[in-house]
Formats: structure tokens, sequence, C-alpha cells
């Protein structure tokens, strides 16, 4: 992915303009059965100020392999945009090559939203760190299945390692 641009109104004499951490998710949704249910959460965390969306774009994968970027529409055919506050956002840091590799993950016959946003939440933490000299320089993800195991003492191997 590309370096992203900040759009908000900031400091113009140079000054560094603090952003919180910038993550994405594939999301996808089984062919023929894209309902749009949960994704009135994303439009309730930018509300409360605790992301901001900076690309949203939908794609689907072909039987044939082929990745197509699709227009973003009602998801749940209920003659609502399910997503309309989010139609056009794009800050360019999501490349052509990027929507192909998020497509090699679906499912032939699959589509998906992906979405990167900005945790606003962190932004005084990443502020207060650099103001210090400290900085971020590293983040992850845990799997979703690795946690459960871990939580449930179901797995053999640890979620998080130290």
């Amino acid at each position: 992915m590309r370096e992203a641009t900040d759009t908000r109104p900031g400091p113009s004499d140079g000054d560094a303009v603090e952003l919180g951490p910038v993550d994405y998710l594939v999301i996808e949704f089984p062919a023929g059965r894209r309902t749009g249910e949960g994704l009135h959460h994303v439009v309730d965390l930018v509300d409360r100020g605790l992301i901001r969306i900076l690309d949203l774009t939908f794609l689907r994968r072909d039987t044939d392999g082929t990745i197509t970027e699709i227009a973003l529409t009602d998801l749940d055919g209920d003659g609502e945009l399910d997503l309309a506050v989010f139609q056009g956002a794009s800050s360019g840091i999501v490349a052509a090559d990027d929507l192909d590799e998020a497509g090699t993950v679906l499912e032939p016959g699959c589509s998906a939203a992906l979405v990167v946003y900005e945790n606003l939440w962190a932004v005084p933490l990443v502020s207060g760190l650099r103001r210090t000299g400290a900085q971020l320089v590293a983040a992850g993800r845990i799997p979703h299945e690795a946690l459960i195991a871990s939580l449930t003492g179901t797995g053999t191997e640890t979620a998080v390692t130290t």
C-alpha cells in the first residue's frame, strides 16, 4: 500500500501531522450472500470518532480467478445504500496491485469489502509518545482462531509469545 496522505486541515509550516495507526480489513461475503449486516457498526465507529475511513473498496473474485472492483451498492437489496456515507472514500493509499492481492485471499465467486481506516483513538497516545522521542515501531494482529484457542485452552500453541 502506498504511504498515506492526510487530508485533514493541519499545519502548513512543515510540522508533522499526527496520525493514528492505520489498519485494513478484507471482509469476504459468500457468493450471492452480501447482506451488509453488521456494517452499520463501521458507521457507528466513525460517528463516535474512534476511526476514520481512508478507503473503502468492493471487489469480486470471479470463478475464473479474475479480480474486479465493483461499485458501492445496496448490499442487502433492501433499497437503501448501506454505506452511502462512505461513497467516494479514497485516500489514494490502495493501489491496483493491493486490490489484486486482496482478491487472491477470496474464494472464487465471492466478493469483499477492503476497508482502510485510521485508529483515531490512538492519535493522542502516538502524539504523546512522539513528544518524548518514543515511536510506534511495530503493530500486529492475533488471528481470531489463535486467540480463541489460547483463551479456551483448546490449542497447543499460544497466541502471543514474548
